[in-house]
């Protein structure tokens, strides 16, 4: 068992605290990716773990054994950092086996584990080769590899793939994917990539500001953010925000209007947040609009990308505010041309002046009113 506890950890530097009290529970096996912008502390909090970073405060377990007092060498995890460091005046052989003899590996063990490291990761071919005769995409496997062999209770993965070019990024992720199936191991992966954090993890944890804003599924938090930033930050293209301002509320439904006031919807009323006036924010994403002559958002087209599956539109709504839509397959639009978008409301989000989900929105209506400000777009489809 290998699971992962974290109690109250604190990080400062000096006077500056960059990690504020993390509570989290990694559990054994999982596939769990530490994600959020630039500087909001997940490679801290990674360092933190592997005991490469002095917890100021809290405790860290590992297999039920409370582990942030001990050396790096004494916690039982392997990392992987984003540069290889790779030693280059040894083949990749040793570099391989010099980890194992610093740590003492009975010389029994010690060639069995580099050659199952390397058949795993399909380097056995490379073992006599020098770093620099390696590429990018090799170099990589061969650092997953020294962690390998150590046999570690938890694998941390700092920014991998970062160094890689995209196409590499891509293949890379679904090898260090079909790895961790292979292996059942604990792994936690840091990246600042939403779409990494996307395509391979078990559960996502979203990082902001030395702080965690969520934690769950990659389906969940996708779904059902609890805030406008979570929301935001997952997702490409981004959901779209548009400033909401309720209008009236009753028992159990409120009106929003949007766009200046040519959008406005009648919703569920699910929070108290809801009841009187109150400043909005409604999210939609991208693939959740459609053209439509009838649509209840009519927008100016400022750019068109085509993506061959899809066909991601740009525009400006009458209130100023940006939009962009994806739309399968190709789509013809011109720029400066008017279009108008049906929303799906079944996918509508609306978060309060604080930015934070309100319950789920059920039988979202446009107002009748506004269907008669709505007239004919011009969407052409080839």
């Amino acid at each position: 068992m290998a699971r992962l506890e974290l109690k109250s950890v604190r990080k400062s530097f000096g006077s500056t605290a960059v990690i504020h009290g993390i509570d989290l529970v990694v559990e054994d096996g999982s596939f769990t990716v530490f994600v959020g912008p630039s500087g909001c502390g997940k490679s801290t909090l990674l360092r933190m773990i592997a005991g490469l970073e002095e917890v100021s405060s809290g405790e860290v377990h590992l297999d039920g054994i409370r582990c942030d007092h001990l050396l790096p060498s004494a916690r039982g995890m392997a990392m992987v950092f984003q540069s290889y460091a790779l030693y280059p005046h040894m083949n990749i052989h040793e570099n391989l086996r010099f980890g194992l003899v610093c740590q003492k590996t009975p010389k029994a063990e010690i060639e069995p584990r580099i050659q199952r490291a390397a058949e795993i990761l399909q380097i056995s071919h490379l073992l006599d080769r020098k770093p620099s005769q390696l590429s990018g995409g090799q170099s990589q496997r061969v650092a997953i590899g020294r962690a390998i062999v150590k046999q570690p209770k938890a694998f941390l993965f700092d920014e991998p793939l970062s160094n890689l070019d995209a196409e590499l990024r891509v293949k890379m992720r679904g090898e260090i994917v079909a790895l961790h199936q292979r292996l059942k191991a604990t792994m936690v992966y840091v990246t600042h990539d939403q779409v990494e954090a996307m395509t391979m993890a078990d559960t996502i944890v979203v990082l902001r500001n030395g702080r965690i804003e969520q934690v769950g599924s990659p389906a969940e938090l996708y779904a059902r953010p609890v805030n406008q930033f979570v929301a935001g930050f997952l997702g490409s293209p981004q959901m779209n925000m548009l400033a909401g301002l309720g209008l009236q509320s009753s028992e159990d439904r409120f009106s929003v209007s949007a766009d200046g006031g040519r959008l406005r919807l009648q919703l569920a009323r699910r929070a108290e947040a809801t009841t009187g006036d109150l400043r909005c924010t409604l999210g939609i994403r991208p693939e959740h609009l459609a053209l439509s002559e009838r649509g209840a958002l009519r927008v100016t087209v400022t750019g068109r990308e085509f993506l061959g599956s899809e066909t991601i539109v740009s525009g400006t709504l009458q209130s100023g505010e940006s939009i962009r839509a994806s739309l399968r397959g190709a789509v013809e639009v011109a720029l400066g041309e008017s279009v108008a978008f049906e929303m799906d409301l079944d996918h509508l989000h609306v978060f309060d002046q604080d930015g934070a989900a309100l319950d789920e929105v059920d039988n979202a209506l446009p107002v009748d009113s506004r269907q008669d400000e709505v007239r004919q777009a011009s969407p052409h489809h080839r």
